[in-house]
């Protein structure tokens, strides 16, 4: 049932260059996808991580002779310049001159209107691999899109730079939202086009898309074969990988060290401490006014990367977390990390102002259990004992779509 639903395009490609270890991304395996777009009007769902070597894809494309006719951007814009949770408006990409439609706010899902003048889409965006990162969301819209409308979707996959390893609660359909819409632990180690196979083959797509998906997806994509969605596949990639991104993929994770801890910090936002927005390194520095003074002392203010969020201007006392990118993971020791949350709560004066009083906590949670058993006491040990069971489910689910 799975490879027939998306296939995964795995035809070989020539290495090259002196490092034969090198990963690969989708994008760069152009001999492979570009003969599939010629001749045709294409629309590019990109941000600013869409590069093929040192070039953006669009411009890759377009150099190419592929005629782009329509942009479409996520979270943080096309460029990547937004900060988490700020509109972007439909605009003309300056470079180009190519319309760039905002798949976000109020518009997360593309529309036939959207897509009338296009016959092939294109879905390339590097993700972190965590659940609350919005990235997946943008992507199950648009892979519903293109089923409904019909129109032939292929995905660049990257690789995950957090898909060693799986933890955390696994989602309680209960708490869906945009920043966790299926029953997937908040880092469930699949790439990008791994996660598309999934939402296809057990059938978390819109009732239409998963109708349409179950009967007319076809196997092999070629120029002489249509399809409907495929997986350009990375070379030289595995879930043992320890990728680098050579692009920061939102305002606010600037470094590797920060999206490593990006699953174990990342929890601070649905509570009242500052999660580093307004430093220098966000996710990587965490605290509050009301914490220890004895604590490690900083103070946000509005930068490119954050225009507002909590605690500007005020001196916090809390954490930071420094090391090389080795020093950092061996620290995580491929887990998530609840430390820091169990901590900050054990110092924070006011027990009953911590979390944020509109449950943006349960959100990222994917339940309100963890808020329950943070407030109870419970160990971190404890903790993670009660994610096992979802954990090792998702771990057999998860098994069946795995390309790498």
């Amino acid at each position: 049932m799975l490879v027939p639903l998306l296939q995964a395009c795995a035809q070989n490609s020539k290495i090259t260059g002196s490092n034969a270890n090198t990963v690969i991304t989708g994008a760069e395996r152009m001999q492979v996808y570009l003969p599939l777009l010629k001749n045709k009007s294409v629309g590019v769902f990109a941000n600013q991580t869409s590069m093929v070597g040192n070039t953006h894809l669009v411009d890759t494309l377009l150099k190419n002779g592929i005629k782009v006719v329509k942009i479409f951007g996520p979270e943080h814009g096309f460029r990547g310049t937004a900060n988490a949770g700020e509109e972007v408006n439909n605009d003309i990409d300056k470079k180009t001159g190519i319309p760039v439609i905002s798949l976000y706010g109020d518009h997360k899902k593309t529309t036939k209107h959207d897509l009338e003048d296009i016959d092939v889409l294109l879905f390339d965006i590097q993700d972190v691999g965590v659940r609350y990162y919005t990235y997946i969301s943008s992507l199950q819209y648009f892979l519903e899109a293109a089923l409904e409308n019909h129109k032939p979707l292929m995905i660049l996959d990257r690789p995950n730079p957090n898909g060693f390893y799986v933890d955390g609660p696994v989602l309680d359909p209960g708490f869906k939202s945009f920043i966790g819409m299926q029953p997937v632990p908040v880092v469930y180690g699949m790439t990008i086009g791994e996660y598309a196979l999934m939402l296809a083959g057990e059938s978390w797509l819109s009732d239409e898309a998963n109708r349409i998906n179950a009967y007319n997806i076809t196997t092999t994509p070629t120029a002489d074969t249509p399809f409907h969605v495929t997986v350009i596949k990375c070379k030289n990639y595995d879930h043992n990988t320890k990728y680098v991104l050579p692009v920061s993929p939102s305002p606010n994770l600037k470094q590797m060290q920060a999206i490593y801890l990006y699953p174990s910090t990342c929890f601070f936002e649905g509570t009242v401490l500052s999660e580093g927005r307004g430093t220098d390194q966000p996710f990587q520095v965490f605290g509050h006014p009301s914490l220890p003074e004895n604590l490690y002392a900083f103070t946000p203010k509005p930068n490119e990367g954050s225009k507002s969020s909590k605690c500007f201007y005020q001196q916090c006392y809390g954490w930071r977390i420094s090391g090389s990118n080795e020093e950092v993971l061996k620290k995580l020791d491929g887990k998530i990390q609840l430390g820091y949350l169990l901590e900050a709560y054990r110092l924070f004066p006011g027990k009953d102002s911590f979390f944020l009083k509109n449950n943006f906590f349960n959100k990222l949670a994917g339940n309100d259990i963890l808020m329950k058993q943070v407030k109870q006491g419970l160990s971190e040990a404890e903790i993670r004992k009660s994610w096992e069971p979802g954990i090792t489910a998702f771990k057999a689910i998860r098994e069946k779509y795995l390309l790498y």
